[in-house]
C-alpha cells in the first residue's frame, strides 16, 4: 500500500488516487485499512482461525504432472504406454483401495504405499517388465511430485499471512512433506488421514483437524474442489470453501468436475487466491 520516498514521507494508493503523507500520518491510515480488510470477511467467518486443504486436485494438478512425467521417463525407457489410460487408471484404483482400507479388509496401509500396490496392478496390465525395485519406488513416488496448480502457491502465501494453513489430505505425512518441498507449498502444518489412521470421508479425520490444531470445529475451514469433501466435513462442524478446479480431470474418465453456487458452501471460489480475496487475506 505504501512506498517509502523519504525517512518522513510515504506514497499511498487508495482507491480514490495516490497521495504522499507523513509518518503520524501513516498510522490512522493502516488502521483503517486494517478495518476494511476485517470487514471483507462476513460475521460468520470471522472467528475462522485456520484453513485445511484438499490437495490431489484442490491444491495440485495430479493428472497433468503423472502424464508429463510418465512420458518423459517412458521415453527414457523405450515403453510405448498410453501415459494418459495409465495416469487415469492409477487414480481410478484409489478410492477402492482405500475402501479396502476403510472396511478393514487389509490393515491400515500409508497411501504411499496404496499407490505402490496399484502400481504393481498396472505393471501388468500394460505388460512393463524388468524394472528394479528402485525403479518401481521411484515411480510410485511420482504423486510426491506432483505441480501446483497456478493459484495454489501465491493464493496459499496469502492466507498464511493471516490464518493456520495445512493440508488435510488422504496423503501420508512423508508424501505429503514431500510434495510440499517440490511445489513449494507454504503449509504451517501436516494433517490429515494418517495422523487419524482414516481416510476421507471418515468423520476422524475433520475432527483431527481441530484437535491436533487445538481449535473448535468452526474455527477451522475446509477447503476442496470436491463437493462430497466438503460435505463431510461440514457434517463435522467445520466451516467450508469450494474451489473450482474445472481442468482436474481432463475430460478423462475418473470423474466430472464439481461444481457449486454461491450459498451452496461458506464461500465458493474459483482458485485460492479468489478464496483469499473472499477471507480477507
Amino acid at each position: 500500500m505504501g512506498l517509502n520516498l523519504n525517512r518522513r514521507q510515504f506514497l499511498v494508493t487508495t482507491g480514490a488516487g495516490a497521495a504522499v503523507i507523513s509518518f503520524s500520518e501513516l498510522c490512522p491510515v493502516l488502521a483503517q485499512q486494517a478495518k476494511l480488510d476485517l470487514q471483507k470477511v462476513r460475521p460468520e467467518l470471522a472467528n475462522v482461525k485456520a484453513l485445511v486443504f484438499d490437495t490431489f486436485g484442490t491444491v495440485v494438478d495430479w493428472r497433468s504432472s503423472v502424464i508429463s512425467e510418465g512420458m518423459a521417463w517412458g521415453k527414457a525407457k523405450g515403453l510405448n504406454i498410453n501415459w494418459v489410460d495409465f495416469a487415469d487408471r492409477w487414480r481410478l484404483g484409489y478410492g477402492p483401495t482405500m475402501d479396502k482400507v476403510r472396511k478393514s479388509e487389509i490393515p491400515w496401509t500409508r497411501l504411499d504405499d496404496l499407490h505402490r500396490m496399484i502400481l504393481d496392478d498396472l505393471l501388468k496390465e500394460f505388460k512393463i517388465d524388468g524394472l528394479t525395485e528402485e525403479e518401481k519406488v521411484e515411480w510410485s513416488h511420482v504423486w510426491r511430485r506432483l505441480k501446483p496448480w497456478p493459484d495454489s502457491v501465491e493464493g496459499l502465501t496469502r492466507l498464511k499471512r493471516k490464518y493456520m494453513i495445512a493440508p488435510l489430505s488422504n496423503g501420508n505425512i512423508a508424501l505429503m512433506t514431500n510434495l510440499a518441498k517440490f511445489g513449494s507449498l507454504p503449509w504451517d502444518a501436516i494433517l490429515g488421514a494418517e495422523l487419524a489412521r482414516h481416510y476421507k470421508p471418515d468423520r476422524e479425520v475433520y475432527i483431527s483437524a481441530y484437535y491436533y490444531l487445538d481449535l473448535k470445529p468452526e474455527e477451522v475451514m475446509m477447503c476442496a474442489a470436491h463437493v462430497s469433501d466438503l460435505q463431510a466435513a461440514r457434517s463435522s462442524g467445520l466451516r467450508t470453501g469450494f474451489i473450482y478446479r474445472p481442468d482436474e480431470y481432463g475430460n478423462g474418465p475418473v470423474g466430472v468436475p464439481n461444481k457449486a453456487k454461491p450459498g451452496d458452501f461458506d464461500v465458493v471460489s474459483d482458485s485460492i487466491i479468489d478464496l483469499a480475496k473472499q477471507m480477507g487475506a
